[in-house]
């Protein structure tokens, strides 16, 4: 009987050793949940085929491995550039080395290639701004009411300087700053968040016209010495919601009283600057 036990428990012993297999290295569980966390692509439903595909561009980059670098992705074409030194950046000696977006170049890119068409060709600002804009929130909504594809900025109303995409579940894919290349992050909410807007990428509706002149600030009311909003840097594409008749403004040579409601800045510019005539054909007259 002791035999007969001995033997059954040794071969048990041998079984129990055969069919055990040792965990998987903390390390190598913990690298593993990283790249799960990190991974580049739609997180969360709700976002147009387009916006999908915007997504799935601009993780295109991250997965091979392009490099942020300062003013990369404006060149005449939507694309990565060789970038600049930024001034005020020490870290952005490397750039013109560098082939690579910044973020509005990495914005650029990805509706390029998700619509076939150069719809956001501009910096951060421009882009907010945009006149395709289907939706606007404001910092205080949060990320709730997002869907991935949405543009995310950081800014004022005076200068914004920092754009990335939605990704849902609280992530975004970024060109972020120089000595680093293309990556996911988590929102980052609070601070100097700013907003989100999302992109229409179908027909523009609404009066569109193109503004003249650099530095040409838009106003809280319809007067030189209301507040400002935001200027243009240049020449740009606007939304008119509608007109009215105000404080008479002269500049550049020119004299007019008319002033034009911009919806996508919730501001007001004299019609000075905005190429047409003095009073906008076919743009109504505002009731407020």
């Amino acid at each position: 009987m002791f035999r007969r036990s001995r033997l059954a428990g040794t071969l048990a012993g041998l079984a129990a050793l055969l069919l055990w297999a040792p965990p998987p290295a903390a390390s190598a569980t913990a690298t593993a949940a990283a790249t799960a966390a990190e991974t580049c692509a739609v997180r969360a439903p709700g976002a147009s085929a387009a916006a999908e595909r915007a997504v799935a561009a601009a993780c295109e980059q991250v997965a091979a491995g392009v490099w942020y670098t300062w003013g990369g992705g404006h060149g005449p074409q939507p694309g990565p550039t060789y970038g600049q030194v930024d001034p005020t950046d020490p870290a952005s000696e490397h750039d013109p080395e560098r082939l690579g977006f910044d973020c509005s170049g990495l914005v650029r890119y990805a509706y390029a290639r998700a619509t076939g068409s150069d719809i956001l060709n501009g910096v951060a600002a421009g882009q907010f701004y945009t006149h395709r804009a289907a939706e606007r929130f404001t910092a205080a909504q949060g990320l709730a009411p997002l869907v991935p594809g949405d543009l995310l900025v950081w800014g004022t109303s005076q200068k914004v300087h920092h754009i990335a995409l939605y990704l849902g579940a609280g992530k975004m894919v970024e060109a972020r700053q120089s000595g680093t290349k293309l990556m996911v992050s988590d929102v980052r909410l609070g601070g100097d968040y700013f907003g989100a807007v999302r992109v229409n990428t179908g027909p523009v509706t609404g009066h569109v016209f193109q503004t003249w002149g650099t530095g040409v600030w838009t106003k809280a009311e319809p007067s030189v010495r209301a507040a400002r909003v935001y200027a243009f840097p240049g020449p740009t594409t606007i939304r008119v919601q509608c007109q009215k008749h105000a404080e008479k403004v002269t500049s550049d040579g020119y004299t007019n009283d008319a002033w034009s409601y911009l919806p996508d800045y919730k501001a007001w510019m004299t019609n000075i600057y905005i190429k047409g005539p003095a009073w906008l054909d076919t743009v109504p007259t505002c009731t407020f």
